[in-house]
């Protein structure tokens, strides 16, 4: 990996910037363990069932006010979700001029009319139009944008029309973060049949769950739709994922306001024992925005995959964490607005979120899965 979360790599790219960045200032037990080789730190983890939580720390943080998210920018109205075919014809200064095409499954498209980029991140569900959509890639809309066409999956086969009274109108505020197997089929493959694939085991876990406390009729609600969003906001589900989430997202948030002085920016996810992935932010005020989304997806993921096999060591999740470099990588560019890079490695990958925006130059977001 190129880039991290320290001032020196930014000025050593050339950004010449002045970054709003924060020591880390280890505590007395940590002063003597050698230097961290990622710029992170795992702290002690947080269990509940066969989902284990690692909190991690940054050497250095970023400010990320000006960044806004698909939630904020929804919940205002400055964000306008539509299939490809139903969005309004739109000319910005300088001429430049959107033409709508027909819909198509695999786009969306997404204006955003706010004063501030928008961030989106890979696994975001947006519910509504003909079909719900996950985002398939990490990326940065500018402020004031044209319209841009999103590379999204279907998680949703077999509906192709509004349902009634939506229109063509998306929404993310009720819809859940993919949980990470489903990221990792429109991150990793990119392939809309292993997405549908792995939606569909995800929902057949669910419904085995639901019916263990909901009986056939949880199971049956469920399968009669072959939407993944509409089966993580099945009752049972969700008395099942918050009987996990809750008390996670409670203890984390309480860690992360402890933590904030010394930099707590992510965490690393273990399921069944094994550690599965990492989500790392430029902030802790960013990785609190994203917290609820992403501690239910985890929770779903060992909702569905469930079985009791203890939990690595804090020494394991470093050694995960050290590790963000590979024998491969696939740069995409949108030159002065991102970077996103695709980090092939022995057994896993990383993508990393660069901001190229004015006075940023900075990791936006760091995922890490195993394969």
């Amino acid at each position: 990996m190129k880039t991290r979360f320290t001032a020196a790599s930014a000025l050593a790219a050339g950004f010449g910037l002045l970054l709003a960045a924060v020591s880390w200032t280890p505590t007395p037990a940590e002063a003597g363990q050698p230097p961290m080789a990622s710029g992170y730190r795992v702290l002690e983890p947080i269990t509940q069932g066969n989902l284990t939580i690692y909190p991690v720390v940054a050497a250095s943080t970023h400010d990320t006010r000006e960044f806004l998210t698909l939630d904020e920018g929804l919940r205002s109205g400055q964000v306008e979700v539509t299939e490809a075919g139903r969005v309004r014809p739109l000319v910005r200064r300088g001429g430049a001029q959107y033409v709508p095409t027909s819909d198509q499954v695999n786009n969306l498209v997404l204006v955003n009319n706010s004063g501030r980029p928008l961030i989106l991140l890979a696994g975001e569900i947006v519910t509504g139009g003909k079909q719900d959509r996950v985002v398939g890639k990490d990326r940065i809309i500018p402020a004031h944008s044209d319209p841009v066409d999103l590379g999204v999956f279907c998680v949703e086969p077999g509906r192709w029309t509004a349902r009634t009274g939506g229109g063509s109108k998306f929404d993310a505020l009720s819809a859940p973060m993919a949980q990470p197997s489903v990221r990792k089929r429109a991150m990793s493959d990119k392939d809309q049949q292993k997405v549908w694939d792995e939606v569909a085991k995800s929902r057949q876990g669910m419904a085995d769950a639901a019916a263990e406390t909901g009986g056939g009729a949880a199971r049956a609600e469920i399968e009669s739709s072959t939407s993944y969003a509409q089966a993580a906001e099945n009752r049972e589900v969700k008395r099942q994922v918050d009987a996990v989430a809750v008390p996670l997202e409670r203890s984390y948030q309480g860690l992360i306001r402890e933590l904030r002085a010394r930099n707590a920016v992510g965490v690393v996810v273990a399921v069944n024992g094994e550690i599965i992935w990492a989500d790392l932010f430029a902030s802790p005020q960013l990785l609190e925005k994203y917290w609820p989304k992403l501690v239910r997806s985890y929770a779903a993921e060992a909702l569905t995959t469930r079985s009791e096999r203890g939990r690595p060591t804090v020494a394991a999740a470093q050694a995960f964490l050290d590790d963000l470099s590979g024998t491969r990588e696939v740069v995409e560019s949108e030159p002065g607005i991102f970077r996103h890079t695709e980090v092939v490695g022995r057994g896993f990958r990383v993508f990393e979120l660069a901001s190229l925006l004015p006075k940023t130059g900075f990791d936006l977001h760091i995922s890490k899965m195993t394969e």
